[in-house]
């Protein structure tokens, strides 16, 4: 019996392989696949609204599975481009699992966030800034898992996701035993400041693939967003996880078995048309 697909798009600077024990987890009941690194084939560049992010899913769509509608499921930014992805090829996508990827509630909210990205703001107040001073080189894997292992960023994640982090969130720099971070500063730079503000606008008019959403019940992102809008686009397609924005790296096993959950919920959808 052919095993439905889900293509997994990664976090901002987390490789796929980073996620390897929750889509282990799920890699007996559905055929798992993903783009190792988005952003970094020059023929789709990082630029305001993420637009050839968005295109780089959908092409990977077409040229993959020839037309046959596949489960998006999307951690943070895999979870905004996968619903970027449903709305630019609804007959792609058979639905959309956002994890913790909160779209920003309409309002005030987005008016901060036009403003943070136009007056340099929002680098100061987001991960941006950190990402561009953030150390990308160590003399050898034990190296650098002395280094991520003592941050209290890391403090939470599983112990194997944080071997994963290693192996595949880093790769040999071809001298001698070094490494370096595989998913490039600059470009995990550039994606966070160039957030597509208005996509809740748009999404908001309906989507033509169920949706649903998991959510980290200490999850700051989500807290700063607002749940609003995300309520509006998922309905009663959401559910909530223990842990911060990174629940996927602290909760793996949790987290597949609440993708799991959501997509057998969301299998019983119809497609609906969008609104006017």
């Amino acid at each position: 019996m052919t095993r439905d697909i889900i293509h997994f798009s990664h976090g901002n600077g987390f490789p796929a392989g980073v996620y390897r024990k929750m889509l282990g987890a799920l890699a007996d009941e559905y055929d798992v696949r993903a783009i190792d690194r988005i952003g970094h084939d020059p023929r789709y560049p990082v630029t305001p609204g993420w637009r050839y992010l968005r295109n780089e899913l959908v092409d990977t769509l077409v040229r993959q599975y020839h037309g046959e509608p596949v489960w998006l499921v999307g951690h943070s930014l895999g979870g905004f481009l996968s619903l970027m992805a449903a709305l630019k090829a609804p007959q792609c996508v058979r639905g959309v699992v956002m994890i913790d990827s909160p779209i920003v509630t309409p309002g005030w909210r987005t008016q901060m966030l036009r403003l943070g990205l136009l007056t340099g703001l929002y680098e100061r107040l987001s991960p941006a800034g950190v990402t561009k001073r953030r150390r990308d080189r160590w003399p050898d894997w034990e190296a650098a898992w002395q280094h991520f292992v003592g941050k209290p960023a890391f403090a939470r994640w599983d112990p194997d996701v944080l071997r994963d982090y290693i192996d595949c969130g880093t790769s040999p720099t071809g001298e001698g035993a070094a490494r370096r971070l595989a998913f490039a500063r600059e470009i995990e730079y550039r994606i966070y400041l160039t957030l597509p503000p208005l996509l809740a606008v748009r999404a908001m008019r309906g989507v033509p693939v169920p949706v649903g959403f998991l959510a980290g019940t200490e999850s700051r992102e989500l807290r700063q967003a607002g749940i609003g809008a995300t309520r509006r686009i998922v309905g009663t397609h959401l559910r909530y996880v223990h842990g911060t924005h990174l629940f996927p790296m602290e909760r793996p096993l949790e987290t597949a078995a609440a993708v799991r959950d959501m997509l057998a919920e969301l299998r019983g959808e119809h497609r609906r048309p969008l609104a006017a």
